[in-house]
C-alpha cells in the first residue's frame, strides 16, 4: 500500500477540525475516518484498523493518553500524530515517550501535518518490511540476529539451536567476514549461560606472553610491568562463554595450556602455582586450514580434536547468493535507525548487481557497501550509481589471483568453480586434502562443494 493510500483516523471533539482534516487529508490521497469521542474512536479502530491516527489528547469521555496506550498496544507500529493545545506541551511530550511519532499545536498547520504523516507512515512501512524479513529470512537468538534464507544457513541455525543447550566445545570455521562471531554470540545467547559473560580474544592480535596473560591472567611480578595480580578472561567469564577467535594463530605454548584447560577445566595464572577451576564454555573460530597446520606440526593434533567436538562450517557468501537480498535489506533497516536516515529501499537493478557480485570480503564487505551508500547518498532508493566501482560491469576488476583478469564478456562463476574443483581432484587422483591445498580452501569447504555439485570421488578422496 502506498503511503498516500494509507488509512488515517482523526479523533477530535471539535467538529470544525474534524471536517477540515477529513477534507484536506482526503484530498492528499488518504482514506480518512473520523471520531468525536474515545468510545467512537475505539469502535472505528476496531472496525477498520488505521495505519495512522491524528489524536486530540483532550476528549469529552476519556483521556487521549489512555486511548494512545490502547492503540499502541494493539499496533506498536501505528503512526500517531498528537494534537495539543498550547498549554499541554508537557502532556504531548509524555505521549512521544509512549510511542507517538509527532505532536502539533492546535490548530495544526496543514502542510506540517501532511509531512509528518508521510514521514511517519514511511517509517511504519520500513518497520513492517524489516519485521517481515526477519520472519521470512532470519532467526533471532535473544537479540542476536542470524539472517539468510539459504539451505546452508538453515542447517547452521538448526545446529546452533541444538548445541546451545549443551556445554560442548564448538568449532566455527569459515572465511573472514562470513559471520563466525555472530554464530558464536547466538550460541551463547540461546544457552543457559546467557546471563553470564560472553568474552572474546583475538589470538592473532597479541604476542604470546600477553596473549597468555589475557587468557589465563598473571600474578604480580610474573613479567616486566606485571605490577598487580590480574584475572584472565577464563576467570572473568566463569559460568559464561569465551570465544577464541583465529585459534589457528595460537602460539605453541598457549596451545599446550589451552589443551590442559580443556582436559581438566583448570589452569594456572602466568607466574602462578595454584590451579584455578572455572566453568566456561569454549567456542573457537578460524579461517585457516587447521588440518594442514596439524600436518606441518604448527598446530597440535590433540588440541584440534579437543576443539572439533561440534564443527560448524559457514560457507562464503558467494556460495549462497540467495542470502544477499535478505542481508542487504537487513543492513538497510538496521542502519536507517542507527544513522537516523530516511527509510530507503534498494533499487531492483542495484539488488541484481549485489546478487551477481562474488563478495570476496563476504558479509562484512556487503555491510560496508550498504553503510557507505546510506551515509554518502541521499534519496529514497540505493541506486547502481551509489555502489562501488568493483561491483559494476566494466568497472575495476578484482585481482583475486596474480595474473587473473575477468574476461570482458564475463564468466559463469558456478561453472568455473565446478571446472576448477574437477581439475584439482583429477590432478591429485581424488585426494581431497591435496586438492583443497591447490584451491586454497579448507578440506571441509571443499567437501561441502563436492557434495553441492554431486561429484563422485574415489576412496582416495578421503585421504
Amino acid at each position: 500500500m502506498a503511503v498516500r493510500e494509507s488509512r488515517v483516523l482523526v479523533v477530535d471533539d471539535e467538529n470544525l477540525i474534524r471536517v477540515w482534516l477529513e477534507s484536506h487529508l482526503g484530498d492528499a490521497g488518504y482514506q480518512v475516518s473520523v471520531a468525536e469521542s474515545a468510545v467512537a474512536a475505539r469502535e472505528a479502530f476496531r472496525t477498520v484498523p488505521p495505519d495512522a491516527v491524528v489524536l486530540d489528547l483532550k476528549l469529552p469521555d476519556g483521556s487521549g493518553m489512555d486511548l494512545l496506550k490502547e492503540f499502541l498496544e494493539t499496533d506498536p507500529d501505528l503512526t500517531a500524530i498528537i494534537l495539543s493545545a498550547h498549554g499541554d506541551i508537557g502532556t504531548a511530550v509524555g505521549a512521544l515517550k509512549l510511542g507517538a511519532y509527532h505532536f502539533l499545536e492546535k490548530p495544526p498547520q496543514l502542510e506540517e501535518l501532511v509531512n509528518a504523516l508521510a514521514k511517519g507512515l514511511e517509517v511504519r512501512g520500513l518497520k513492517r518490511t524489516v519485521s517481515g524479513l526477519r520472519r521470512q529470512a532470519g532467526w533471532e537468538f535473544a537479540g542476536i540476529q542470524i539472517v539468510g534464507r539459504s539451505a546452508a544457513m538453515q542447517r547452521i541455525v538448526d545446529l546452533v539451536g541444538k548445541v546451545a543447550a549443551s556445554d560442548s566445545t564448538v568449532f566455527v570455521r569459515g572465511e573472514s567476514g562470513v559471520g563466525k562471531e555472530v554464530v558464536a554470540q547466538a550460541i551463547h545467547a540461546r544457552s543457559p549461560r546467557a546471563e553470564f559473560p560472553f568474552l572474546e580474544i583475538n589470538c592473532t592480535a597479541l604476542p604470546e606472553t600477553l596473549l597468555e596473560s589475557e587468557l589465563f591472567g598473571h600474578e604480580r611480578g610474573a613479567f616486566t610491568d606485571a605490577r598487580e595480580r590480574k584475572q584472565g578472561l577464563l576467570e572473568l567469564a566463569d559460568r559464561g562463554t569465551v570465544l577464541l577467535d583465529e585459534i589457528g594463530d595460537l602460539p605453541p605454548g598457549a596451545q599446550a595450556k589451552l589443551l590442559r584447560f580443556l582436559e581438566t577445566r583448570t589452569f594456572k595464572r602466568v607466574g602462578g602455582v595454584r590451579d584455578i577451576k572455572v566453568d566456561v564454555r569454549i567456542v573457537a573460530s578460524t579461517n585457516k586450514d587447521l588440518e594442514a597446520a596439524v600436518g606441518d606440526g604448527s598446530f597440535r593434533r590433540d588440541l584440534f580434536y579437543r576443539l572439533n567436538v561440534v564443527p560448524i562450517v559457514i560457507p562464503p557468501l558467494r556460495e549462497r547468493a540467495e542470502d544477499v537480498r535478505p542481508l542487504a535489506d537487513y543492513f538497510v533497516g538496521k542502519m536507517t535507525a542507527a544513522l537516523r536516515r530516511p527509510a530507503r529501499q534498494i533499487a531492483k537493478d542495484a539488488m541484481a548487481m549485489l546478487e551477481r557480485y562474488a563478495w570476496p570480503g563476504n558479509v562484512r564487505e556487503l555491510k560496508n557497501v550498504i553503510e557507505r551508500a546510506m551515509i554518502l547518498e541521499e534519496g529514497p532508493e540505493i541506486l547502481i550509481a551509489h555502489l562501488p566501482d568493483e561491483l559494476k560491469p566494466g568497472g575495476r576488476v578484482l585481482d583475486l589471483e596474480p595474473g587473473f583478469r575477468l574476461p570482458a564478456g564475463g564468466i559463469n562463476l558456478e561453472q568455473l568453480e565446478k571446472d576448477l574443483i574437477r581439475q584439482a581432484l583429477d590432478r591429485t587422483q581424488g585426494n581431497k586434502t591435496r586438492a583443497a591445498e591447490l584451491l586454497g580452501l579448507t578440506r571441509d569447504t571443499l567437501r561441502y562443494r563436492i557434495e553441492k555439485y554431486q561429484f563422485v570421488t574415489p576412496d582416495k578422496a578421503e585421504e
